[in-house]
């Protein structure tokens, strides 16, 4: 393990030590806003020492075993038990090595949140259309198949099916090997051009087009952040919804446009049975895309600091190539491609996912070292 590694293991300890002390005060225990966020602090410490410890244990065990081997000359029981003990105890702690790296990394808070993905076609006409389709499937049933619940925030059909334009509100936790993680932090880096390269339904002469579609990941704020929007600063336009969605859709002014006007960022809603929700509903995805637009610019700046790759926000990238005659995904950030487009395509999303935060996770680790050095 990296010495710098060490160095901020062994401070965890010591916090703990401390906040079980401050815990443990009869003023701290009348204050529970103050309670709870030690509370919370605690038991994110006592992993990361209780791992550190572990860590410690085995290395001695490691060198134990490797006493037991310099001094089993000749005695194969002795011999046998001493590797036994080595080999454990090395793979236990590449293991614990591989966790603790994980749990160094500073924690995105918005990893925790419901997340909105929105599809954009872009250039292709219909196709692209068709392929906003395609993926909007592609993410609700990888989301099903992690335990995540999707729905539709809002849509725009084309004629030929599929989208011009799909928001899809997608919620809940699920485990990954470095803890629990919400929706927005399993889809953050899908953010970005996806691009299809296929026989459109549409073509005669079988002829291979490509068509892009654009996708942008955002977090769900709470109701706080929406409230510290001023009102002042909104426009909002009432209309008939069009599309889809029976007599009722057609006969009221249900639809809602809100725009911020000092940003000029608009949200539309006009999926839900009443003006109301409808107006709900626009607000969280307008409160989304004014942190999103935060948080970018805060990224682009990161990224021009320590060049990052992945988890830029830059919506105009060209992330992902979907090539369906060589049955081919490609993720150009990290040059990783999987001949599995028909899986991937069905929701296998997995491998991508995991080879995404494994990079991020290597590039934060670097610059953690990079910072204490």
């Amino acid at each position: 393990m990296k010495p710098f590694l060490r160095q901020q293991l062994a401070k965890y300890k010591d916090r703990q030590g401390e906040l079980e002390f401050l815990l443990s005060r009869e003023d701290i225990m009348k204050d529970m806003e103050q309670f709870l966020k030690l509370s919370r602090e605690h038991t994110d410490v006592a992993a990361v020492a209780g791992r550190w410890e572990r860590f410690q244990q085995r290395e001695a065990d490691l060198a134990t075993g490797q006493d037991m081997l310099s001094d089993a000359a000749g005695d194969e029981d002795m011999l046998a038990m001493a590797q036994e003990e080595i080999d454990g105890a090395t793979a236990e702690m590449a293991q614990l090595e591989a966790e603790l790296q994980r749990m160094l990394l500073p924690k995105d808070p918005d990893d925790a949140r419901p997340a909105f993905v929105e599809i954009r076609a872009g250039t292709g006409g219909d196709e692209s259309a068709l392929f906003a389709g395609d993926l909007a499937r592609m993410y609700t049933r990888y989301c099903d198949s992690i335990g995540l619940k999707t729905e539709i925030a809002s849509a725009s059909e084309s004629e030929l099916g599929g989208y011009k334009e799909v928001v899809l509100r997608i919620e809940g936790s699920t485990q990954t090997s470095s803890g629990s993680c919400g929706a927005y932090g399993m889809l953050k880096f899908e953010s970005g051009g996806h691009r299809v390269q296929r026989v459109p339904a549409t073509e005669t002469q079988g002829r291979i087009h490509t068509s892009a579609c654009t996708i942008a990941v955002l977090a769900e704020q709470d109701e706080v952040e929406a409230a510290k929007i001023n009102p002042s600063d909104l426009r909002i336009d009432t209309y008939r919804a069009s599309g889809a969605g029976g007599q009722h859709i057609n006969k009221t002014d249900s639809a809602v446009r809100i725009t911020h006007i000092p940003t000029g960022i608009v949200a539309e809603c006009q999926d839900g049975r009443s003006q109301h929700s409808n107006k709900a509903q626009a607000l969280k995805v307008l409160t989304a895309r004014i942190h999103e637009k935060e948080r970018s610019e805060r990224a682009a700046k990161d990224a021009a600091e320590r060049k990052s790759l992945v988890g830029s926000g830059d919506r105009s990238d060209r992330i992902r190539t979907y090539n369906y005659p060589q049955g081919r995904l490609t993720d150009h950030r990290i040059n990783l491609t999987l001949y599995k487009l028909d899986r991937a395509m069905e929701g296998d999303l997995g491998d991508v996912i995991e080879a995404l935060q494994a990079h991020e996770a290597a590039q934060q680790l670097a610059a953690l070292e990079n910072s204490l050095n």
